[in-house]
């Protein structure tokens, strides 16, 4: 039984790929009391009223981050929320600096404080592997973030909000995803184009995404940053996954892109535990009342978690199951 279970629920950025299967788990599992989708897309917004119908559970809120008395206005009654919302495009950043700091940073401050302020129990902020060491503008606001979520535990330490992150990579089946575009080319017999034939990536299923999310819910006491055992894959396999034996060219790394995923940096494995399903960054500082998990096991010094060094590792067989249950 989760927490969340009976409960109110609400999710920032609810209409994307992870909001719209996040909220569909929690309908049919989990019997919410009351589940809050902000989004600022009205027409999404319709796309998923006519998705998920008149459920008496759900209600609609027209909204940005960016505008914290319609935040605090939002969370009125709310037990726990999802911080999903973001501007995501990596080049897209590079062009709009102040816009994806105005979201992703102050938007996430704002979230902190009508949290705070609304008395909610618990909040889980979704981050990315690029938060890691980050090299563009994209992962740097949300290394920004990651760290306003968990020292916002400070901020709350006498009330009884409190805060964590979750990070993890790809998301198979998500807005955005490589997958339709190589089924595409694939049907119409074109060469797939890959950014580099050396490049890995970690890979994690929407449905398993949504569980761990829900997962730290009911075992983070604030301050965490939970990133998932998952496995790598290499680009190359993708391709033959999904069409054997087509052809494949190169069109060389984007700006901002990295050749290999990290989701832990090695500077952050001092103060890493690995546990059976996930790996745990324990805050610098808890004075909140945080303890570390007694069947935590200490990360080695300076060990990494990337995608190319990853002890998991999928088949091209394995991505063809995986792609084929999309359909």
């Amino acid at each position: 039984m989760s927490v969340l279970e009976g409960s109110s629920v609400l999710v920032t950025g609810g209409t994307g790929s992870f909001g719209k299967a996040f909220v569909r788990a929690l309908l049919d599992r989990y019997d919410p009391r009351r589940l809050v989708i902000l989004s600022r897309d009205e027409l999404k917004q319709y796309e998923c009223r006519s998705l998920f119908g008149d459920d008496p559970r759900l209600r609609w809120f027209l909204g940005d981050v960016r505008d914290q008395p319609r935040l605090r206005r939002a969370m009125h009654g709310v037990d726990y929320v999802v911080h999903a919302a973001a501007l995501k495009q990596v080049d897209t950043a590079e062009y709009n600096p102040f816009e994806f700091i105005r979201t992703n940073v102050e938007g996430s401050q704002n979230v902190v404080e009508a949290a705070i302020d609304s008395g909610v129990k618990k909040v889980v902020a979704l981050s990315t592997d690029k938060a890691s060491s980050p090299i563009n503008l994209y992962g740097a606001t949300k290394l920004c973030a990651d760290r306003l979520f968990v020292s916002a535990n400070h901020y709350a330490a006498a009330y009884e909000t409190r805060f964590a992150v979750v990070r993890y990579g790809n998301v198979l089946g998500s807005r955005g995803s490589v997958v339709p575009l190589f089924k595409r080319l694939a049907a119409e017999g074109q060469s797939l184009p890959i950014t580099d034939k050396r490049m890995t990536r970690f890979w994690i299923t929407l449905p398993d995404a949504v569980q761990f999310v829900i997962d730290s819910f009911d075992r983070m006491q604030g301050g965490e940053l939970y990133v998932p055992r998952i496995p790598s894959m290499r680009m190359t396999d993708l391709a033959e996954a999904i069409a054997p034996g087509a052809a494949t060219h190169e069109i060389g790394i984007r700006p901002g892109e990295k050749l290999h995923e990290e989701m832990i940096a090695g500077d952050d494995s001092r103060r890493t535990l690995r546990l059976a399903d996930r790996y745990v960054v324990e805050p610098y500082i808890a004075g909140w009342g945080y303890t570390s998990p007694p069947e935590g096991e200490p990360m080695a010094d300076g060990q990494a978690y990337r995608s190319d060094t990853n002890d998991l590792w999928l088949s091209p067989e394995q991505l063809r199951t995986m792609v084929e249950a999309l359909d």
